[in-house]
């Protein structure tokens, strides 16, 4: 009863964008009309499916592949299907993704992380058969699927044994929405109170073991960052001390911050076209989709 409880408080304290996919309708399973399912692994009798928009006939086109948010406790694939096939008209191969959460497959963050890894690992694997350029894939994500995303191009230690290692997990690219990432002190900085609400005990190792921002290299993918200033779930705080590493080990990093925006902003309007129009001419910019036509 007390494990029940803790998870129930965990995910109210975290919110991370469950009241807006309640509102949104993001059901699960997810129904998402058009998608091709694929399964990208099988653990048990628990398969994980990638949920993937085409345009047609691709051939060697970008992709991204998003993670939910849900504070790694719930969520669903649903949350990025108007992101997915928006890009998807645009070029992209887009994909939404199901990973194990904790109030469904009693797993920590560490697993969520695992299974993001494992993921783009699929999509890099089978980049022939999906018209995918395995150079130009990209990972996304919202809060908790934010940080699954940013993870996944900075910690490798946490990956399946039984992957393929010698297919990079890395993405080329991250367009993060209010990701987590900053998960506990750095230098002296504090995360403005959000280490409170994810306990060891939630992630599975200590939080500088699970937080990007601890493991910023140089030569990392060029990221943009939508993080709403009001934001009292993940601080925007975090946002900007991740940009300034970022930028301090010479990696391309954008912050986009959002005046008076609180926690799960970029799924309502009308954040939610703004953040993707400017998601789009951030892609623009590396030279993965063309320029938008605009009407005179």
């Amino acid at each position: 009863m007390r494990m029940i409880m803790a998870a129930v408080l965990l995910t109210s304290s975290l919110l991370v964008d469950a009241a807006p996919a309640k509102r949104g309708g993001f059901g699960y399973p997810p129904q998402m009309e058009g998608a091709r399912v694929e399964t990208y692994k099988t653990i048990g009798d628990v398969k994980l499916n990638l949920w993937i928009f085409s345009p047609a006939a691709p051939t060697n086109a970008p992709a991204i592949v998003f993670f939910f948010g849900g504070g790694w406790s719930s969520g669903s694939p649903a949350q990025f299907e108007v992101q997915c096939r928006h890009l998807a008209r645009r070029g992209m191969v887009a994909i939404t993704a199901d990973y194990r959460v904790a109030t469904r497959h009693q797993v920590k963050a560490v697993t969520c992380l695992t299974d993001a890894r494992s993921a783009l690992r699929w999509v890099r694997a089978h980049a022939a058969q999906l018209g995918v350029d395995p150079n130009r894939i990209a990972a996304g994500g919202g809060s908790a699927g934010g940080h699954l995303a940013a993870a996944t191009a900075f910690i490798s230690q946490f990956d399946d044994p039984a992957d393929d290692k010698k297919v990079s997990a890395t993405p080329n690219a991250l367009v993060l929405f209010n990701p987590a990432l900053m998960l506990a002190a750095l230098d002296g900085q504090k995360t403005a109170g959000f280490e409170a609400r994810v306990p060891e005990e939630r992630l599975g190792t200590k939080g500088e073991n699970l937080s990007p921002v601890h493991h910023v290299a140089s030569n990392a993918p060029p990221a943009i960052i939508f993080h709403g200033r009001a934001d009292s779930t993940v601080p925007f705080a975090t946002a900007e001390a991740f940009a300034k590493k970022m930028k301090d080990m010479g990696n391309r990093c954008e912050l986009v911050g959002a005046e008076g925006q609180p926690h799960g902003f970029f799924n309502r309007d009308p954040w939610q076209a703004k953040t993707l129009d400017d998601a789009d001419k951030f892609l623009v910019s590396l030279g993965w989709l063309q320029a938008q036509r605009t009407n005179k």
